[in-house]
Formats: C-alpha cells, sequence, structure tokens
C-alpha cells in the first residue's frame, strides 16, 4: 500500500505541469521539459528530483505491450477477502504483488477487497494463477475474473490536479 501525499498544495503551476509532461513522456530530455515550463535547466532538474522524493514521480519505465513478452491473456480478478483474516491485508497485499503473473495489485472498497491486473501466457496459466495461487490460499473468501479483450491507457490529468481547481 502507498501512502497519500501528505500537502499537494506545497506543488506549484510548474510542479504540476512537469508531471503532466512526464505522465504523457516520461523520456523527454530535462532540457525540453524546462524550456516547455520556462524554467533554467539546473531548476527543472532539481525540481524533478524533489518530484521524485516526494513521491510524485513513483519511477520511470517503459509499457510494454506484455502479448510481446510472452503473455498475450490479460483479465482482471476480484478478490474478496475473508473478514476474519483483516489484519493480514498488507502483507497479504505483498504476496500478491509478488506473483509473476500480476502486473497490478489496487487495494479497492466495493464489495471485492483487490483488483489484480494480471497477464498470463495462456488459459491454463490463468487458471493456475486463480486456483492454486488465488483461490488456494486459506484468506480468500472469493474471486470474480474478467477476461481484458482490448485495453486503451487513458490521458493526462494535469489540468485536473490544478490547486483550487
Amino acid at each position: 500500500m502507498t501512502d497519500l501525499p501528505k500537502d499537494v498544495r506545497g506543488l506549484d503551476h510548474i510542479d504540476l505541469e512537469l508531471l503532466s509532461l512526464l505522465q504523457a513522456d516520461g523520456r523527454m530530455p530535462n532540457n525540453a521539459l524546462a524550456d516547455r515550463v520556462g524554467i533554467a535547466p539546473s531548476t527543472c532538474l532539481t525540481r524533478i528530483r524533489r518530484l521524485r522524493e516526494l513521491g510524485a514521480v513513483r519511477g520511470f519505465h517503459a509499457d510494454v505491450d506484455p502479448a510481446w513478452i510472452g503473455r498475450p491473456i490479460q483479465a482482471m480478478i476480484a478478490v474478496r477477502v475473508r473478514s476474519d483474516a483483516r489484519e493480514a491485508i498488507g502483507r497479504f497485499a505483498e504476496s500478491l504483488a509478488g506473483i509473476p503473473a500480476v502486473r497490478d495489485v489496487y487495494f479497492v472498497s466495493g464489495s471485492y477487497d483487490f483488483l489484480l491486473h494480471v497477464a498470463c501466457a495462456d488459459v491454463d496459466d490463468l487458471r493456475a494463477v486463480i486456483t492454486e495461487r488465488l483461490s488456494g490460499t486459506r484468506l480468500i473468501a472469493g474471486t470474480e475474473t474478467y477476461l481484458i479483450f482490448e485495453h486503451r491507457r487513458g490521458g493526462t490529468a494535469g489540468e485536473a490536479a490544478r490547486p483550487g481547481g
């Protein structure tokens, strides 16, 4: 589980613009970022470092299509934890993230406790994740699986994140 930001009011419009630009293109060079927001490259580098230290920028990575690495079957799996196992939720979330097929773990509200985005080699691999890694765990009360036929990434949220907006 990640900690929520303590106070996003400490970010100004330049920080928010940098976050928006990085979200759209994490490979944008520092000089280009600085030019786009109207600050010196050294100032830009300092701000990016600060944003990383604050946890606003969690990392830089490539968004690789799972099919290209032999995992073309994707699904969302809703997981309900047993009510008598609530004290183990933090450790359980870490164990879910450790399953090789799991790409993302979301702790959610509603009738389920977690949503897992998984990418598997084939339906047998998906079945093994559900029956051996999830349903075979005494902490789980139930699961529900939704196959993903297509995925489209959403846009940036730069405008919505403006202070006072």
